[in-house]
């Protein structure tokens, strides 16, 4: 039987998942504002990077908080899960450009988050091919989800 200090980090109780989500929303908010930074040293327009930005934070502190305390680093894996699944479902205002949109906003991020050493370059590689992949089916499901003429167990069959 391992000992209590041999146990990976366990949030007990709720007071244990609010500080911890505070704590990364901190960590979210300074890695937005670098994010911010390096989007405009890159020449891009203020609308763009507000809607980049807009786009991660939802990422960031909706989703990757919804159902576990994720990092931004961890979060990497989970994009596809995001973009395919849970953004159809839960933003209202889903569609086939707001897809597009936060799947560009993602690339763009966790190059940021590579460029930084935050993830690794063969992480990136494999989202980049994993949206270039997989788009065309996240496209079609939020199409799907979408249509009043489509059964919902049409779109995710249980």
């Amino acid at each position: 039987m391992a000992s209590s200090d041999e146990r990976p980090l366990m949030l007990d109780d709720e007071s244990d998942v609010d500080s911890r989500c505070q704590q990364l929303r901190q960590e979210n908010a300074a890695l937005l504002g670098d994010f911010r930074r390096w989007l405009k040293k890159a020449g891009l327009g203020e609308t763009t990077i507000r809607s980049h930005c807009s786009n991660l934070d939802f990422y960031l502190n909706h989703f990757l908080l919804y159902a576990d305390t994720l990092t931004a680093a961890d979060g990497i894996c989970y994009v596809g899960e995001f973009l395919g699944d849970w953004f159809i479902h839960k933003a209202m205002w889903s569609n086939k450009t707001t897809v597009k949109a936060n799947a560009a906003s993602l690339k763009k991020f966790y190059a940021f988050m590579a460029e930084r050493g935050l993830v690794k370059p063969e992480e990136l590689a494999t989202l980049k091919q994993q949206i270039k992949d997989e788009l065309p089916d996240w496209l079609g499901a939020v199409e799907r989800y979408n249509d009043p003429d489509v059964d919902f167990e049409d779109v995710w069959p249980i």
